[in-house]
């Protein structure tokens, strides 16, 4: 459906128009109707099939300017990257309509926030511990709020922030429209609908765990961490197609460990992302990527979420995903807007319950590679990778000494004491060797 076949208006079209966008996703089409009705809707789509505009459109479409800049639209997200992305988003739609928009995130400087709140403002996206912080201090007020929008939400509670995300519905007026997206439909995501939505319209691009079609899914068995180090060598060598490759560790320290070994070989090509680099670092980097002058970039589940970079070629998993649904998300990374994408994911002996795990969510099977005959298969062994040896447990008693009883050791002569009465004269004897009366003195005494 192309985007004047919908309801926008002038504006919102020559924003469009500007932006080379003539086609609406499905997400899209489907999502506009259902949003302006006023309905509460629960959206499911996988990452890169355009969910930010698939709410963002209609909310604009109902923006209705007032004096008062108070705040009439809450979107939250997971991460302080993904409020950059979605404020880029509100900033290129509104191009021809007069409204202020904000973004709240932790990691920076509240002071600085609260001034931007309180000058006033009518869209605010923020992540939720922001947020909250800003609404207790009093900078800003929820009872304004006509549009509630929560993004990424399955991501969200995956990051621990459900108590946060119930005590915001709490805060906000009752007399709301509630607007969720999701990749992903888990229980948690359910509960959260049911105790707090209206009967909400459900959309969706495709059911849960359907991959996108133009992403071409294959995997390659590998043995150990650095047999996956030449591996990743070898094809960013080899294959000059891959000009923006986004790599996934499952941990901080293998990111940093997997930037490490690279660096060297592709000197001023790469970039590192994860939860202990700081926020102008984690910023610089996308950046660096987003502009082609980073050819990789690494990065771990959590941050990786509020990256919206178009064109990245290549995703490679260089660990698998524990959880499937983090595969879904990963991949989405690539073949965004309809373009081609191509994911590779290196799988060890260790991995494979986790890979039959993601192909039975997608009810499909991911093509194995055969390895480059000339790839150099390391034995060398990584701490985590080396066999744990574990001590037997090994409850030795001691030989029984037969029944127990008080404690007992033989008194030293001068502990020997008893209490005993001795008689006067009996004293006096021990004395003086022979018996005194009271009150007679032995001779030599006066």
């Amino acid at each position: 459906m192309n985007f004047d076949e919908l309801n926008l208006n002038t504006p919102l079209l020559n924003a469009l128009k500007d932006l080379g966008y003539t086609k609406a996703t499905t997400i899209q089409h489907k999502a506009f109707p259902v949003v302006m009705s006023g309905r509460d809707v629960v959206g499911i789509a996988q990452t890169g099939t355009g969910k930010t505009f698939a709410y963002l459109l209609p909310c604009l479409r109902q923006w209705k300017f007032s004096k008062e800049k108070t705040t009439q639209i809450l979107i939250l997200v997971p991460t302080r990257e993904l409020v950059v992305q979605v404020l880029e988003e509100i900033k290129k739609l509104s191009k021809y309509i007069s409204v202020t928009a904000t973004g709240v995130y932790g990691g920076t400087n509240i002071n600085t926030q609260i001034f931007e709140v309180m000058k006033g403002v009518e869209i605010i996206v923020a992540t939720p511990g922001r947020l909250i912080d800003l609404s207790l201090k009093g900078a800003l007020k929820l009872k304004t709020i006509k549009k509630l929008v929560i993004d990424e939400v399955d991501e969200m509670l995956d990051l621990g922030f459900r108590s946060q995300l119930k005590l915001i519905l709490d805060l906000l007026p009752l007399k709301r429209q509630n607007i969720m997206f999701s990749a992903t439909m888990t229980e948690e995501v359910s509960a959260l609908i049911n105790e707090f939505f209206n009967q909400p319209i459900k959309i969706e691009a495709a059911p849960t765990g359907t991959p996108l079609a133009n992403i071409l899914q294959t995997a390659y068995e590998v043995p150990n961490f650095y047999t996956k180090v030449n591996l990743l060598t070898r094809l960013l060598t080899d294959e000059k197609e891959m000009s923006k490759v986004l790599v996934f560790t499952a941990t901080k320290k293998l990111a940093d460990q997997l930037f490490e070994e690279l660096t060297g070989k592709f000197p001023e090509q790469l970039g590192v992302i994860h939860s202990n680099k700081s926020q102008n670092h984690r910023f610089n980097s996308v950046k660096q990527f987003h502009d082609g002058k980073y050819r990789v970039l690494i990065a771990t589940d959590i941050v990786a979420r509020g990256i919206d970079i178009s064109e990245v070629t290549h995703v490679i998993n260089f660990d698998v995903p524990e959880v499937p649904e983090d595969y879904m998300h990963r991949i989405g990374r690539t073949g965004r807007a309809d373009k081609k994408g191509l994911s590779i994911t290196f799988v060890t002996p260790k991995e494979n319950e986790s890979r039959d795990s993601i192909e039975a969510l997608m009810n499909q099977k991911i093509e194995v590679l055969s390895l480059p005959e000339d790839l150099f298969i390391s034995d060398k062994l990584t701490m985590d990778e080396m066999p744990k040896v574990y001590q037997p447990n090994m409850n030795i008693k001691a030989p029984s000494k037969g029944p127990s009883g008080a404690a007992f050791h033989e008194k030293i002569d001068k502990n020997k004491k008893v209490n005993k009465k001795i008689p006067h004269d009996a004293k006096m004897r021990m004395k003086y060797g022979k018996p005194l009366t009271r009150g007679q003195k032995p001779k030599g005494k006066k």
